[in-house]
């Protein structure tokens, strides 16, 4: 496990120690940059006094660091970004020798699965950030990815926090050695490298009323409940995540307490292909339509 040691003045990064490095170099590294924000007001940049999170740094600052050099030939990189740094992020990922392939989506929830509206932004409203995926050399993700969808539908933590999901995701899609940059939780098989990655650092930043993260859970509807087609959906998801790794239309009625008409409703809702069902499922299913019908 590696650390940063930093000099810092003002919320301003002014000296980090060299990068960690292994034979052969990490084949996977994560990395969640202390961008530096320039608004009007400053009120809401990470490094403002008012809000003691942390330092940043400059885009000049972040495009120097020496990646090129501590990751394997054929490599991946994922790197968090903010929406309103999106270039700044390409260009990044282009200092430090991987080029653009994809991205991952992190949708903030609340928890009864509705998007969580108290992100910032100018121009909208975030609820969104991006981990960009970057290839260098050659290099397919593992085979456990082909059926991964890119999104990460959980509730955010402290300010700045990513979920904890990640982590499992990467490690099924890109294989090892790992080293997390500017990492603030230290993980299992991770070297980590950053000013908050000692486990005897508490992070800073302040954690809000209901940022808790954890699992989304489905909120108890009464019969014949309208609900907006946005939470609709997000139910709908879960239930097919649910459905799709082999639990029956029949088992997710009576675990969530809906009728069988809504539970294929919430499924056909989120785009759910169906199994063939057999005469014993059909019969079972008529028999609870008929009882949620009364």
């Amino acid at each position: 496990m590696m650390y940063l040691a930093v000099n810092t003045k003002n919320g301003i990064v002014l000296d980090i120690d060299p990068l960690p490095k292994i034979a052969g170099g990490y084949s996977t590294i994560l990395a969640d940059p202390p961008w530096r924000f320039i608004n009007r007001t400053g009120k809401v940049a990470p490094e403002h006094k008012r809000l003691g999170r942390y330092a940043t740094m400059s885009l000049e600052e972040i495009m120097a660091l020496p990646v090129v050099d501590i990751s394997a030939t054929n490599s991946h990189l994922y790197l968090w970004v903010p929406n309103a740094l999106l270039p700044e992020g390409l260009e990044v990922m282009k200092s430090w020798g991987f080029r653009y392939v994809s991205n991952i989506v992190w949708a903030k929830r609340r928890k009864d699965g509705g998007p969580d509206g108290r992100g910032v932004g100018f121009y909208f409203r975030n609820v969104t950030e991006l981990l960009l995926f970057g290839l260098k050399g050659q290099m397919r993700t593992l085979s456990p990815a082909r059926s991964q969808v890119n999104m990460i539908e959980t509730r955010k933590r402290e300010h700045s926090r990513k979920p904890d999901e990640q982590y499992q995701l990467i490690e099924s899609c890109s294989p090892g050695p790992y080293l997390e940059l500017f990492a603030r939780y230290p993980q299992p098989r991770w070297d980590s490298w950053g000013a908050e990655a000692d486990e005897n650092v508490i992070p800073k930043g302040k954690q809000h009323k209901g940022y808790t993260g954890g699992e989304i859970g489905i909120p108890q509807l009464k019969p014949n409940e309208r609900i907006p087609d946005e939470n609709a959906l997000a139910i709908g998801l879960i239930l097919k995540s649910e459905y799709d790794a082999g639990t029956s239309i029949n088992d997710l009625a009576g675990l969530y307490g809906f009728s069988i008409q809504r539970t294929r409703s919430l499924l056909l809702k989120a785009g759910t292909e169906f199994r063939r069902r057999g005469p014993m499922q059909q019969e079972s299913e008529s028999r609870l339509l008929t009882s949620s019908s009364l």
